[in-house]
């Protein structure tokens, strides 16, 4: 059996066309770190939300293939991309960023369970004892009807990108539903450290309601 890789077994969902489009997403499970700060600053809270999800993301992975600890029913997959969801973000200005609040998350399959992340956590906390692994958690996220867009180009450029989504929405009779947690969502399928900004690729998703 192939592992399971959510980008090519859920393509509406993680490679969307460039033009917008409305779906509907079913509860999924994610590990997820809250914080707030500027996501630019090197020695921020995101950066470390980010090394944080990556190192448990495939603690699991690797304690699940090389038998480290007990995880039921497991398959070997695919590290899923990172995804960010995101408030006051009004103003994308530098002075500005450092209110931006934001939720990040890392997808699992569904044999993760909590104390999966238990044993990560230890593996974590003893090789990369700088990573702060109690703000981690395994929770679920049912985002239901959106509307969402591929957007290549640098970040500051997503502007244009959600213009567009939001014209098709007023086409469509939708309206943004920003309650809770649902609210603006990107999916980063480009490592920005190893991609011009004119070639990244970022899945941008907006929750919608019919009006």
């Amino acid at each position: 059996m192939p592992p399971l890789d959510f980008k090519k077994e859920e393509k509406r969902f993680y490679l969307p066309p460039s033009h917008p489009v409305l779906v509907d997403l079913p509860e999924m499970n994610f590990l997820m770190v809250e914080g707030e700060g500027d996501p630019n600053d090197p020695a921020g809270a995101y950066q470390h939300a980010v090394e944080l999800l990556y190192a448990l993301s495939y603690a699991v992975r690797m304690g699940g293939k090389k038998k480290t600890f007990p995880i039921p029913d497991y398959r070997e997959y695919v590290v899923p991309p990172l995804e960010s969801l995101w408030w006051n973000c009004q103003s994308a200005a530098p002075a500005g960023k450092k209110n931006f609040r934001w939720l990040s998350m890392i997808r699992q399959p569904g044999f993760v369970t909590q104390e999966t992340l238990s044993y990560a956590k230890e593996q974590v906390a003893r090789k990369k004892p700088h990573l702060h692994t109690g703000a981690a958690r395994l929770d679920s996220l049912r985002e239901g009807l959106c509307v969402q867009c591929l957007h290549t180009g640098p970040y500051d450029g997503e502007p244009a990108t959600l213009a567009r989504m939001h014209a098709f929405m007023e086409q469509e009779a939708l309206l943004p539903d920003t309650e809770g947690a649902r609210t603006h969502h990107e999916i980063y399928l480009s490592d920005p450290r190893k991609t011009p900004p004119e070639r990244l690729k970022t899945v941008l998703r907006v929750p919608v309601r019919n009006r």
